[in-house]
């Protein structure tokens, strides 16, 4: 009688030979992934340093040269910033970019009121909404040609309420104001969807828990509302700060800088330059200057923003 063969059982794999195996899978699909996201991030990289970056360096590396755009350019060093600091038009295009700044912040908290008087639900209240946004749909071309006419001393609107002509877009001291306050039609619409898009990201429950606890009114606004809207906030200021700074069609539809260049702003300014006088290396010089100021201030808030998160 032979013996019976006993069955060989195949032994389990251990644990670390299991892991072992699954490390060279886990890498090839890192692998995999870091590729797609590099193919997928390419073309966006690309475009930002050809359409972003380079510009950027390139109009500091031209602000050092005389060049009217034809003739070969020529280095001059710090010559275009010298000049610009004792032009009397930098000084007042200087100036005016500053009150476009000030009188512009009065954009964001219009913007918050016009929201939480939106962020209703009654009846007809979409057909509010629409007028209300109307004015971001609209181009600056289309703005400035409105108040334009507006302000028109002979036919417009504004003549027809105080019952005699005044020449805003005329006169070197109500020009700029006149400007500002066209430009803040469309900017305190912007903001204002901004700060709808916030509020409806709003925590419900706690703003429940504070009506239990009779917070209403400007209580509620101050210590529950705003403090959820920090991030909309930010933005609404930054951008709007931005704009103010880069401020160009409205003054170039309505005044042209003028009268007397009592207008220009910084932005227009080097348009002036490069455009009508073919200084190309002068109007570099100016655009540096000017992103040097939001740059300051973009990374001023940034930082303190970041703080504020920690």
């Amino acid at each position: 009688m032979s013996a019976q063969t006993p069955a060989i059982i195949p032994a389990r794999p251990q644990p670390s030979d299991l892991a072992a195996a699954s490390k060279p899978r886990r890498r090839s699909t890192a692998s995999r992934r870091n590729r797609a996201a590099i193919w997928f991030l390419a073309p966006a990289c690309l475009m930002t340093a050809v359409y972003v970056l380079y510009p950027i360096f390139y109009t500091i590396y031209l602000s050092f040269f005389n060049w009217d755009g034809m003739m070969k350019p020529e280095f001059i060093g710090f010559a275009n910033y010298i000049e610009m600091l004792h032009a009397p038009t930098f000084h007042v295009a200087l100036k005016n970019n500053l009150t476009w700044l000030l009188l512009f912040l009065l954009a964001p908290p219009a913007g918050l009121i016009a929201a939480l008087y939106l962020n209703q639900k009654v009846r007809g209240i979409r057909l509010i909404k629409a007028l209300f946004f109307a004015p971001f749909v609209l181009s600056g071309v289309v703005v400035g040609l409105i108040f334009s006419w507006f302000y028109d001393p002979t036919f417009g609107l504004l003549t027809l309420l105080l019952g005699h002509g005044v020449p805003v877009l005329g006169d070197p001291r109500y020009v700029t104001f006149g400007i500002i306050f066209a430009a803040l039609w469309p900017q305190t619409a912007y903001c204002m969807i901004l700060f709808l898009t916030g509020l409806t990201s709003i925590n419900v429950d706690q703003v429940e828990a504070a009506r239990m606890e009779g917070a209403k009114g400007w209580s509620m606004l101050r210590y529950v509302i705003l403090p959820q809207l920090r991030s909309t906030t930010f933005m609404a200021f930054v951008v709007t700060i931005i704009g103010a700074l880069r401020s160009f069609d409205l003054i170039s539809v309505m005044s042209s800088g003028g009268p007397f260049e009592s207008s220009t702003v910084l932005a227009y300014y080097t348009y002036d330059q490069a455009i009508k006088y073919y200084r190309q290396g002068y109007s570099a010089a100016i655009a540096v200057t000017l992103f040097a100021i939001m740059l300051i201030y973009i990374v001023y808030q940034l930082r303190r923003l970041l703080r504020d998160e920690r």
